[in-house]
């Protein structure tokens, strides 16, 4: 697009799209195809060996999936971006190019459960260490920092209990350790919250969420800010080494503030396999287009059902960093000031019971397990997206039994605020 600076809104219909240069098609084509034809054996050598961008093979890039990840790097202001089959995958290509085996991250102890799960046990089968620190204490992360420490890990609004983070002051431990924070920034999208004007070095993502915002497709995203310095041997060896799967190139050399992105799709994609279907990077493109507007809706809605609820008698407390009442109102007015999101957790004051009432009660909230849908969504973390947890992590995930989920959608608010107080009423009867 030039070097112009647009708005984000442009940012969200224009980046990374075109009319296609073949057809003069305006929307970008569905390319559903595995592979591509070289000019000669010179160019197919030439692509196979990095010495040349171009496509090769769907698993590796794809031209939609190409547009998707150019138009997250403009929504981040970051230098590229990989797209992947999911969030967790997202997850996995972020931290590749940095572990080795016996080497450590420090992650936030409030994240979505599934991503707890996720590092406390099946990262362990490559001898990648985990430790939890405090996401409210930024001083947590330093004294969980050890010479094997490689990268710290967070959710900007937490999964599902709306925690917001101090960034910033998170940065500021990464930094003097000289290592990357990767902020799952799903929650929040890059509408509310843009991590790396906080010191963020990389963001995830799990496109399924706000991102495409119909429910319909899958996905993930590592977005790099091109901000961090990886050419460290030592610290980094995958990125500032040669590698002997490219003849022993070096990442840093060749491709310099491109070569975190250019790894995770040379290899990460070509040895993990994790590609987003070009279907399903056409439908989050769409998606993308409105997601300023949707947005404000989500927030606005969100804000209003939260403050009925806090006013409601069954309601022992509601979780939303937008309500005064928060103890992160002030973090979220600095970090989103747009709004805090539309994800938050209430308290039931009958506990277990009338949690699992109350969802069984509602009829325009649909009971499943996602969020950011376009349509309002309810879950009890505890006996699903946290149910591999203990007790304990459940509580300090703010997931405990009594808890409930929230995902606000775009529906007239007052047909919410109806559907929530009659769930309610039958909860405690």
């Amino acid at each position: 697009m030039g070097d112009k600076t647009y708005g984000f809104e442009t940012l969200a219909l224009h980046a990374g799209a075109a009319p296609d240069s073949a057809t003069g098609a305006r929307a970008t084509p569905i390319y559903q195809n595995t592979s591509y034809v070289f000019d000669s054996a010179e160019h197919a050598a030439a692509l196979f060996n990095l010495q040349e961008p171009g496509f090769i093979y769907s698993r590796l890039t794809n031209p939609t999936v190409s547009a998707l990840a150019e138009r997250l790097a403009a929504l981040d202001d970051g230098i590229g971006a990989v797209v992947t089959a999911s969030g967790h995958a997202a997850q996995i290509l972020a931290l590749l190019p940095l572990m080795t085996p016996g080497d450590h991250i420090v992650a936030a102890d409030k994240l979505y459960g599934g991503s707890i799960n996720q590092m406390a046990h099946t990262f362990r089968k490559w001898d990648w260490r985990v430790d939890f620190a405090d996401a409210t204490d930024p001083e947590d992360f330093r004294r969980k920092l050890t010479p094997r420490t490689k990268a710290l890990f967070v959710e900007c609004l937490a999964n599902p209990g709306g925690v917001v983070v101090d960034l910033e002051a998170i940065a500021r431990v990464a930094d003097e350790a000289e290592i990357p924070l990767i902020v799952d920034n799903t929650m929040a999208t890059p509408y509310l919250c843009r991590p790396f004007d906080w010191g963020a070095a990389l963001a995830t993502y799990s496109t399924t969420k706000f991102l495409q915002g119909q429910g319909v497709a899958l996905g993930g995203a590592v977005v790099d800010s091109g901000r961090f310095d990886f050419a460290k041997p030592e610290k980094f060896p995958a990125l500032a080494k040669p590698a002997p799967e490219y003849h022993d190139l070096i990442f840093c050399e060749t491709f310099g503030d491109l070569a975190y992105t250019i790894y995770g799709q040379a290899v990460g994609l070509r040895d993990l396999g994790p590609t987003q279907q070009p279907m399903n990077a056409f439908l989050t493109l769409l998606g993308i287009e409105t997601l300023p507007l949707r947005m404000e809706r989500h927030c606005a809605n969100a804000h209003t059902v939260a403050e009925f609820l806090e006013g409601h008698a069954q309601v022992a407390r509601v979780n939303y960093a937008g309500l005064k009442s928060s103890p992160y109102n002030a973090l979220a007015q600095k970090y989103l000031p747009k709004g805090a999101g539309s994800v938050f957790t209430i308290e039931l004051a009958g506990g277990f019971e009338a949690a699992k009432r109350f969802v069984e009660s509602l009829e325009l909230f649909s009971h499943l397990a996602n969020i950011g849908d376009a349509k309002s969504l309810v879950l009890h973390p505890a006996s699903t997206t946290h149910n591999q947890l203990t007790p304990d992590q459940q509580r300090t995930a703010g997931a405990g039994p009594e808890m409930v989920r929230l995902s606000i959608g775009l529906e007239t608010v007052a047909d919410l605020i109806d559907d929530l107080d009659r769930g309610l009423a039958k909860a405690a009867a």
